[in-house]
């Protein structure tokens, strides 16, 4: 229990020690740097302590972009009818930018429902063909089991005949092998239908089979022949449009590039003096009216451009209601943060604060600011 007592005491003096050195230190300072007269009292204000994270920055500033472009297709082999947009117009999500003559899709809907008119015919005649066979095939069926029962009856007729004598056994056992061979014609006859209905039921199937595909070919030509009218899949900028009017595009071929307008990062850009600090996966501070948005640096530009590097800013709410293209915008990289400190909030730097942050950051070697 002494030896706690004695190490708590002890601890206190060390720190004691360390807060007169510090006081020692900022007065020294403020004598060394801070010419006698030069505080006045205008210049001193009071704020409250409190905790919090402190965070070094360097400033920098960003264009608002779309943060990425959209590329459309030629829907089919065509002929430019109309251009709607020009390049650089602004453009809502469904609107039409590129008219394509639909003549060839029209053809071809047109082939296609001929062949199904074809093939709907086709399966009427098989239904109706399939109808008449089964009845055939039904009558000789019926035919057959009344030929046996006329047998059984004649055969039954015949036993009594034989045990009386009044029939001889040969013609007896004639009659019961005609019964036998009949009923054997009619297994075969039911075996035979069978194969035969089912070969009708096939071909029934395969017609329905092709006229199902063509069907569902009608439906995608009739929707390619609606893509005919090239239109926005959302809002943006046209950037790029590739063909006039009179020329043949291929299907596939690019046809426009646009913007989306839908997400958006910043191009930024700062001194070349900071070149160092700018690195992928750094954060940013987004200043966005009385909002600050969180992002990240990704692509960095290696060139410098009147004395300044460039660098893309990836935002975590990349569809902000209030982002705007070509905004620009006041940005903070983030060099360092301690979270959970003792921090102030400075509404206004005294020239006593400037020299203490400007020697600090100095011993540092790091330029910025505090926020």
């Amino acid at each position: 229990m002494l030896i706690i007592q004695i190490a708590s005491f002890v601890k206190k003096i060390i720190i004691l020690i360390v807060s007169v050195l510090a006081l020692a230190a900022a007065v020294f300072l403020l004598i060394r740097y801070i010419p006698v007269g030069a505080i006045n009292a205008g210049e001193i204000e009071t704020a409250e302590v409190e905790i919090g994270s402190v965070v070094l920055t360097i400033p920098a500033e960003g264009t608002v972009e779309p943060e990425s472009e959209v590329l459309i297709l030629s829907p089919a082999s065509s002929i430019i009818k109309r251009i709607v947009k020009d390049v650089g117009s602004r453009v809502e999500q469904g609107e039409a930018i590129i008219i394509l003559d639909p003549s060839p899709v029209q053809e071809e809907i047109e082939h296609i429902e001929d062949q199904l008119e074809v093939k709907r015919n086709s399966l009427i005649k098989n239904q109706l063909n399939a109808r008449s066979i089964r009845v055939d095939l039904d009558y000789n069926v019926e035919v057959r089991k009344l030929k046996i029962a006329s047998l059984k009856s004649e055969l039954a007729d015949q036993k009594q005949l034989l045990e009386v004598g009044g029939i001889s056994p040969a013609n007896y056992e004639k009659t019961k092998q005609e019964l036998v061979l009949a009923e054997k014609d009619l297994e075969t006859l039911n075996t035979r239908n069978n194969i035969r209905l089912m070969q009708l039921q096939a071909e029934e199937d395969g017609l329905k089979l092709q006229i199902g595909i063509d069907e569902k070919e009608l439906e995608g030509k009739k929707e390619l022949l609606n893509n005919m009218i090239v239109r926005a899949p959302s809002a943006g900028i046209i950037l790029l449009l590739e063909g006039q009017v009179g020329e043949k595009v291929n299907k596939d071929k690019l046809l426009i590039k646009m913007s989306d307008l839908s997400n958006f990062k910043i191009l930024a850009n700062t001194d070349d003096d900071h070149s160092e600090f700018i690195k992928t996966g750094n954060e940013v501070i987004v200043e966005l009216a009385d909002e600050q948005l969180r992002g990240q640096i990704g692509t960095i530009s290696p060139a410098i451009r009147n004395k300044k590097v460039e660098f893309d800013v990836y935002l975590a709410y990349s569809n902000h209601h209030m982002l705007r293209p070509n905004m620009t915008l006041p940005l903070q990289v983030v060099l360092d943060r301690a979270d959970s400190v003792m921090r102030i909030k400075i509404v206004r730097l005294s020239s006593v604060l400037r020299i203490l942050i400007f020697i600090s950051l100095k011993e540092k070697q790091q330029p910025g600011n505090i926020l």
